[in-house]
């Protein structure tokens, strides 16, 4: 098994234990997807504010999931969540207060 996997299923061991340790590092494991979906799904969109949008707006579920595909390589369910996600009403504002003057400061 490869060194990535290991240590993907390893931080969703630690998750499990619901520390906030485990809490932060499945959430660093999630953006770790979410940022490349973002960034092919929503081009321009400054990748760091939007992902952090995503992933303050996901499920604890959907959080642990999008963590998990890191391991699994499951691209499809990643991207779906990401997009259900993207779609919320309190993601929408997040992006609005948090990507937009991101980019109407590089106009």
């Amino acid at each position: 098994m490869p060194l990535e996997r290991l240590a993907a299923l390893a931080l969703l061991g630690l998750a499990a234990c619901n520390t906030g340790v485990g809490t932060e590092l499945t959430r660093a494991t999630a953006k770790s997807v979410v940022n490349p979906i973002v960034a092919q799904r929503f081009p321009g969109v400054p990748l760091e504010p939007a992902t952090d949008c995503v992933i303050d707006n996901a499920t604890g579920q959907e959080i642990v999931v999008l963590a998990s595909s890191a391991a699994s390589r499951d691209d499809a369910t990643a991207s779906r969540i990401v997009t259900e996600v993207a779609q919320r009403p309190e993601t929408i504002r997040c992006f609005a207060e948090n990507a937009l003057p991101e980019i109407i400061r590089a106009l």
